[in-house]
């Protein structure tokens, strides 16, 4: 969640840091501090509240330079948001630590470290790692012995990056569950939570693996495994691009990222769908040898990703003939789950950090699944790495706290994936040929559906003065709902829920009335007239419809129903089609409610603790 920059060189890194910092700030904080080692072997601070900015502006009044430094922007768990709680934390004036992850025993830790003689001037757990390390130099000159030691003690997550005032030529990294990343120069170095912000120093990366702690110098970097054994990690070169910087003439990150869900869609697509089947080998090297066994499906995901897990439910039982689960990565990791014969756990995740479910991977490899594949946006992320299959979306770099084009392209690779189970499990050959007719026109599609957003923005007006909803699905739609409702709940604010629509009658009817916007998602399919008597439900009971529904669905608007029509489309693809109308609804309410569209209060783009 948190965001981690570092570098030691022979030139200033001050900028170099803050430019990584703001690479990082789309994904949502409310601090920021750097700390150098000034050309004096002094430890120099600044940390302001609020966005990188403000950061920025207080070294720029106050300059602070360095050759060696690390920065932080923070995401607050332990202590509320204030300078004293913002990273980096120091341990006297010798140790400077920042840190992404938590140490869940930080308090007994705490408790000893007082007793010692340490004083504590924040709230946070970091501020036990700069005073542990502190207490481990007592016995060694060596920070890498230090940090080894001390890492020792900690139980939880963590991925931190250590200076000591008293060695200015180096800095010594450590990653259990929190991604850490190293950049390599020329005659210089970096360490990032994120190769996001290092793109522009340089395109060389180690990615550290569970265990690790590092000892990095201008010229040199050395890994020790968990045990303290020195190894060797694979130097990645990578072809990333990260446009954070460009909006392309769009007021906002989500805006432009809803407007790329056809481009990203058709790349997701390109060199995989051929004419009238899949390309081979598009999930990986003996990818199909694999999926050719498969009989059982676990998903495991949170959030969005796990909507797109619950929408492929429905494809692959419905299609490919074979059986799925499909579980929130923080539920599967901490129950007793029974293993099918001949599963494939597939994870999903847009960075491919997400901390619930890559434990979720790493205890299913113990469970034994018969193999592994994700679906993911960042190529050398940790669930890449430790998948054995991996299907990349290419949805490019998303600023967006509110996952959108990520979304749309979980879901393409999740039709493509029952696509290639259904060639081995007796999928038909209507099915079969109807989805890839489906995939071939949803560029298209998609691009006709965002022509309904001059109706949209005119509908949201009647969301001014809401403050609940609720959303109806039926079938592949029910995800549908329940990701239009995550949506307006992560950027207007307004509290939202989804129901199956047959569930209305079990208790949501308790709730309609003319305060209560009921926003419909109606594709023409062989739910339609069950859907539409839950719509009479809700509009005899004096309830406001806002109904998206397929063009030859005979609805109607009138003064209790708002009717949007959406383009028809083959119903494999419709759920990815209803989606986009209720992203561009979510948006212009937020813009109403004058939120912070890009980063919503209280949220993080990547969540990499638990």
């Amino acid at each position: 969640m948190c965001g981690i920059v570092g570098a030691i060189a022979e030139r200033n890194v001050v900028e170099i840091l803050l430019e990584g910092l703001r690479r990082l700030e789309y994904r949502g904080y409310d601090s920021a501090g750097v700390a150098v080692l000034d050309g004096a072997g002094a430890l120099q601070r600044v940390r302001r509240t609020g966005k990188v900015q403000e950061l920025s502006d207080a070294i720029a009044a106050h300059p602070v330079r360095g050759q060696t430094g690390i920065a932080h922007t923070r995401w607050a768990t332990h202590g509320g948001v204030t300078e004293a709680n913002a990273h980096p934390h120091f341990s006297t004036d010798r140790v400077a630590v920042v840190h992404n992850g938590i140490i869940e025993n930080y308090l007994s830790l705490r408790d000893e470290l007082v007793k010692k003689g340490y004083s504590f001037t924040s709230d946070t757990d970091t501020e036990t790692i700069a005073h542990t390390v502190h207490e481990m130099l007592k016995d060694t000159d060596s920070l890498l012995e230090a940090v080894q030691l001390a890492v020792k003690q900690f139980h939880g997550a963590y991925g931190t990056v250590i200076m000591d005032r008293t060695d200015p030529s180096t800095v010594v990294v450590a990653r259990s569950g929190s991604p850490l990343v190293i950049g390599l120069g020329i005659g210089e170095n970096f360490i990032a939570s994120d190769q996001m912000a290092l793109l522009p120093v340089t395109r060389r990366f180690i990615f550290l693996e569970e265990g690790d702690v590092a000892e990095i110098t201008r010229t040199s970097v050395a890994i020790f495994d968990s045990q303290g054994r020195p190894v060797e990690r694979e130097i990645v070169d990578s072809d990333l691009e990260h446009d954070a910087g460009d909006k392309a003439g769009y007021r906002h990150y989500m805006l432009k990222e809803i407007h790329e869900q056809p481009i990203v869609v058709r790349n997701a697509l390109q060199g995989r769908l051929g004419e009238t089947d899949l390309e081979g080998g598009i999930f990986g090297a003996g990818a199909d040898d694999i999926l050719a066994k498969v009989k059982h499906v676990q998903i495991v995901a949170c959030g969005t990703s796990y909507h797109a897990g619950m929408t492929a439910k429905y494809w692959l039982e419905q299609y490919a003939n074979v059986s799925c689960n499909v579980e929130i990565a923080s539920e599967f990791r901490y129950r007793k789950s029974f293993v099918h014969p001949d599963s494939l756990l597939v994870t999903i995740s847009q960075s491919g950090e997400t901390a619930d479910t890559l434990a979720a991977l790493r205890l299913a490899k113990e469970q034994g699944y018969m193999s592994s594949l994700t679906i993911c946006n960042v190529p050398g992320s940790s669930l890449v790495r430790e998948s054995a299959l991996a299907f990349m979306t290419r949805a490019g770099a998303e600023i967006g706290v509110a996952s959108t084009k990520a979304f749309t392209t979980q879901l393409t690779a999740f039709l493509m994936l029952t696509l290639t189970l259904g060639r081995y499990n007796g999928m038909s050959k209507d099915d079969h040929d109807a989805i890839v007719k489906g995939l071939h026109s949803l560029p298209a599609k998609l691009e006709e559906t965002l022509s309904l957003a001059v109706g949209i923005e005119d509908l949201a007006e009647e969301f001014a003065d809401k403050q609940h909803s609720l959303f109806l699905g039926r079938g592949d739609q029910y995800p549908i709902a329940m990701e239009g409702a995550l949506k307006l709940k992560e950027i207007s604010y307004i509290h939202a829920e989804a129901y199956a629509s047959g569930e209305l009658k079990h208790g949501p009817l308790a709730l309609i009335d003319d305060e209560m916007p009921v926003i419909v998602v109606a594709p023409n399919n062989e739910l339609l007239e069950k859907l539409k008597s839950n719509v009479e439900e809700v509009r005899a009971r004096g309830g406001i419809m806002y109904v998206f529904a397929d063009k030859d669905a005979a609805f109607a608007s009138d003064e209790t129903m708002r009717v949007i029509n959406v383009p028809h489309c083959e119903a494999s693809i419709a759920p990815i089609i209803y989606t986009l109308p209720l992203q561009l609804l979510s948006y212009h309410v937020a813009l109403i409610k004058g939120t912070d569209v890009d980063q919503p209060r209280n949220l993080a783009k990547s969540v990499t603790v638990e």
